[in-house]
């Protein structure tokens, strides 16, 4: 069984941070997202990983190398242009051959792994294997209408959903998805879509198996979601510490520290991860942070935010909450008179002011 991982698209709905960083690079708990997805493949017992790149292959490839250090051999597959998830499956076809597989959107998490998803595709007999989750939000994703346990009708972002069930972000197939691809046409929005294949799976009478998610699920498209991932993900934190706790800091609750941190008088409320080499004075980092490597953070106070890596904030007055920071940024205080605010921002950014 071979995986194939979908690393391509442009991140639209994280501008500005995707304007210069993949949107499958973007950390959570200080480690990208499509390391947690290249993990999971792995730890399932597979090892050939095609990779779906576009625009920002280059960056993909310097982060992930050869597959080696996740434990796999990674090939890489250029993708001209987003053309949709059947597309992707379309052209990595000569990487995959007649091998079962399992598609995994590089931009999605899920707990505890495929392990058993895996295994539970190869026992089960069927020629798909579509993962279920119960969304507020149906509209925004593919939806399964299901019949009697089985998978009756898939739509790609229905004005009206059949139902509550989105289609999450892992697949896995046998080699008849080739022969469905090659049936289907272009949607409106001119993509080869994933459930118009899967759908013509079924409209073959091939056995598509849903399988409904009990825990939680995680499309990190978007801010809210990068947080709430976030979230979870620290919430599992165990607690190395390596960094240095100086006489008038204090540590409470799950810290991660990386190598050569430094507190000065500062308070850290778990579960937080900091960086290596990141400096913290006079400061608090609260619950659900994660501070990249590199970082000074001085009198200031930050909580239930992602903060990139080299980043300095210094000098700001108010607590800074449900944020995500680019690497190099700035947030400082001046005494320039007069007094204003000022910013230096790229489209797409958002600022709140009280």
């Amino acid at each position: 069984m071979k995986g194939l991982v979908l690393a391509g698209g442009k991140g639209t709905r994280l501008r500005p941070i995707t304007y210069t960083s993949a949107k499958q690079l973007v950390p959570v708990a200080n480690k990208p997202v499509l390391f947690y997805g290249i993990e999971a493949i792995v730890a399932a017992g597979i090892t050939e990983v095609g990779i779906i790149v576009g625009d920002t292959a280059e960056e993909i490839e310097a982060a992930v190398g050869d597959g080696s250090r996740f434990g796999a051999r990674v090939t890489y597959i250029p993708q001209e242009a987003p053309l949709g998830l059947a597309h992707a499956v379309k052209i990595a076809e000569p990487f995959l051959g007649d091998e079962p597989f399992v598609m995994y959107l590089g931009d999605n998490l899920i707990a505890g792994g495929i392990t058993s998803l895996v295994e539970e595709f190869r026992a089960g007999g069927c020629n798909a294997m579509i993962l279920l989750a119960e969304v507020p939000n149906p509209e925004q994703f593919g939806v399964a209408e299901l019949a009697g346990g089985a998978v009756k009708r898939l739509v790609e972002k229905p004005k009206e959903p059949p139902s509550n069930l989105a289609l999450v972000g892992v697949y896995m197939f046998d080699r008849q998805i080739f022969e469905s691809v090659r049936r289907i046409r272009p949607s409106a929005r001119g993509e080869l879509e994933i459930t118009d294949a899967i759908q013509d799976l079924i409209d073959r009478h091939l056995v598509v198996h849903p399988h409904r998610v009990r825990g939680w699920w995680k499309d990190t498209g978007k801010l809210e979601d990068m947080l709430e991932a976030n979230h979870i993900v620290l919430e599992q934190l165990r607690t190395p510490r390596r960094g240095e706790v100086g006489v008038r800091s204090r540590i409470e609750g799950r810290v991660e520290m990386g190598e050569g941190v430094e507190l000065v008088d500062s308070l850290v409320r778990g579960p937080v991860v900091l960086g290596a080499g990141t400096r913290l004075e006079n400061a608090f980092v609260g619950p659900y942070t994660s501070i990249g490597e590199g970082c000074t953070l001085v009198r200031c106070e930050i909580e239930n935010s992602i903060v990139l890596s080299h980043c300095e904030i210094r000098d700001v007055g108010l607590r800074i909450d449900g944020s995500l920071i680019g690497r190099n940024a700035k947030i400082v205080r001046t005494d320039f008179k007069p007094k204003a605010l000022r910013f230096v921002l790229g489209d797409n950014s958002e600022v709140g002011i009280q």
